[in-house]
């Protein structure tokens, strides 16, 4: 199957009997994501994935690849192999880009330059050096090619986060913010959680209120840049009459429950950087104790593309010890899920965990799959609930955790 054909596939569940309309915007959204970086940087809490883990050294993973930050923090852990599939062509070349520069940069710093600040002319001058002649030969077209006027690397001259469909909807949001005269990165600046409240109920709460957020949120082409399909549109809104009211509720979420000083996911909202001063508000694999250990584990990530049913079905039984799913279920269509996880129940070993995300609170699984595909897992709705509460990116309605039995 072509590139373009799986990321179709993905999209629409494989549904062509759906309304013109959804038809329309589905091909929309695949044609999107095939072609341009959805996401810089991954929006899943690291911290709340290895919690839920327990990694072992023993451990073999499967996960979606996205970014690849969350591939590199479950690196730190030593477990034994990782297997990052994804279907974008952008998100590979990055994943591929953060290897080379693990295996290739003598020194921390020149890494933290490139992936943490993302913002220097030093750090074309280090790709020219260490990374284009170590890079496969589809990454260099990638990176060597011009989107629309300059190289794409160039971007990591010009801040590489403020790039991609996330990083243009938050530039959008800042401009939408000042053009009512308020300023999200004051955020970054309040000592407690009370100050966080205060500014931002004075600020970006009053903004979520607006009408206009609502008139401009109320088609589902209004979140493809945060990597949102039509499908999954739906299931964010749920009950809600508008998708605005789900965004205010995540917004202050992310602004208000959290200790902004360490939460990098706030800095990158409110921002559009990391804390590069203090690197405090940084991911576990930006940290410099963790690059020593990601050289010396680095050999055991491979990344490929490819969808997962596809992967799991050439896998034998009782290969693999954890499953990172993201929230790649919410756009799947029931065959699609029931197709996944008659694979995940085949390949998976006693003990095995499954973690996911969804765009609303519910559990889709209970209600979409044919229950004697659940029967070999628990799944301990408090537990789950606890470790939601604890996802600094707070983008999202629901986290899982599934445990073979």
């Amino acid at each position: 199957m072509k590139n373009n054909q799986i990321t179709h596939h993905a999209v629409t569940g494989g549904v062509e009997k759906a309304g013109r309309g959804r038809q329309i915007l589905d091909r929309i959204f695949s044609g999107m994501f095939d072609h341009v970086m959805i996401y810089p940087q991954i929006w899943e809490d690291p911290e709340v994935d290895l919690e839920a883990l327990n990694l072992r050294k023993t451990d073999e993973i499967l996960a979606i690849a996205s970014g690849g930050c969350n591939l590199l923090n479950m690196l730190t852990e030593s477990p034994d192999q990782i297997h990052g599939l994804d279907l974008s062509r952008a998100h590979l070349a990055l994943n591929k880009l953060k290897i080379c520069a693990i295996e290739n940069f003598e020194n921390y710093e020149d890494f933290f330059e490139f992936f943490g600040k993302a913002n220097t002319n030093k750090n074309i001058l280090n790709f020219d050096k260490y990374l284009l002649p170590n890079l496969d030969a589809e990454s260099k077209k990638y990176w060597q090619a011009r989107a629309p006027f300059n190289k794409r690397i160039s971007a990591f001259s010009r801040n590489f986060y403020r790039y991609g469909a996330l990083g243009n909807f938050i530039g959008f949001s800042h401009i939408l913010c000042r053009l009512f005269g308020m300023q999200p990165q004051k955020l970054l600046h309040t000592k407690s959680l009370d100050e966080q409240r205060i500014c931002y109920n004075r600020s970006l709460g009053r903004l979520m209120k607006h009408p206009l957020l609502r008139i401009l949120t109320k088609t589902p082409i209004a979140l493809f840049a945060l990597g949102i399909p039509t499908a999954q549109y739906h299931e964010l809104k749920g009950e809600h009459k508008n998708i605005s009211e789900v965004l205010e509720e995540r917004l202050s979420r992310l602004a208000c429950n959290f200790d902004i000083s360490e939460n990098y996911f706030a800095w990158q909202a409110f921002g559009r950087r990391y804390d590069t001063q203090g690197r405090k508000a940084i991911p576990r694999y930006l940290m410099e104790k963790n690059f020593k250990k990601l050289k010396e584990q680095i050999h055991k990530l491979n990344i490929q593309q490819k969808n997962l049913t596809e992967f799991l079905s050439e896998r034998s039984r009782d290969s693999l010890d954890a499953y990172v799913l993201l929230d790649a279920q919410d756009w799947m269509s029931n065959e699609q899920l029931t197709a996944l996880w008659i694979q995940i129940n085949r390949t998976s070993k006693p003990n095995a965990r499954v973690i996911f995300r969804t765009a609303g609170k519910k559990n889709i699984l209970q209600s979409r799959l044919p229950a004697e595909l659940l029967n070999a897992w628990s799944y301990d709705w408090e537990e789950s609930y606890s470790l939601y509460q604890k996802d600094r990116s707070a983008i999202y309605g629901g986290f899982h955790l599934l445990k073979k039995i």
